[in-house]
């Protein structure tokens, strides 16, 4: 057993608390929060890539090495920058369409101009998201990717 599992179930057990102690099945913190073990939160507390803390989840899941951990750190961190531009993109969108329907009379252009940048807004994140996949698969072993292969097939970690 690796020995974060051990401080993990100690933490969980000494307080009362764990995955039966909470109607989800995980504490409200998320997960496997203050201990040296992997961090992600349970169902439906997904991150940016899918778990809380992604570079420790895929570190501990993958067995990554320092090398690998510092690059797979820069490769999330730039997925990290387009999803928050994402989300501000989608913000803008959602109130150019505000916009266009409160006045007397519905402005087409411009409900034709919001929902074109939402689309070029989902383009440049799809496209961030195969530039991080395939910089990922550079850097991982056959074995690991298939790990990895497995963790995104389960749903344990969404992209």
């Amino acid at each position: 057993m690796h020995p974060a599992m051990i401080h993990w179930w100690k933490q969980r057990h000494a307080h009362g608390c764990g995955p039966s102690a909470s109607p989800g099945g995980w504490e409200a913190s998320g997960g496997g929060g203050g201990g040296g073990g992997p961090d992600f939160e349970g169902p439906g507390g997904y991150g940016g890539f899918g778990v809380r803390r992604p570079l420790r989840f895929l570190a501990y899941k993958l067995e990554l090495d320092e090398a690998q951990v510092e690059r797979l750190a820069r490769i999330l961190d730039e997925l990290k920058i387009e999803r928050a531009q994402a989300a501000v993109d989608h913000r803008r969108s959602s109130a150019a369409f505000a916009d266009a329907i409160a006045g007397d009379s519905l402005d087409p252009a411009a409900l034709a101009t919001a929902a074109s940048e939402r689309a070029k807004t989902a383009e440049r994140l799809g496209d961030a998201v195969t530039k991080a996949l395939t910089k990922i698969h550079e850097l991982l072993t056959p074995k690991q990717r298939g790990q990895l292969a497995y963790l995104i097939r389960t749903g344990t970690l969404a992209i």
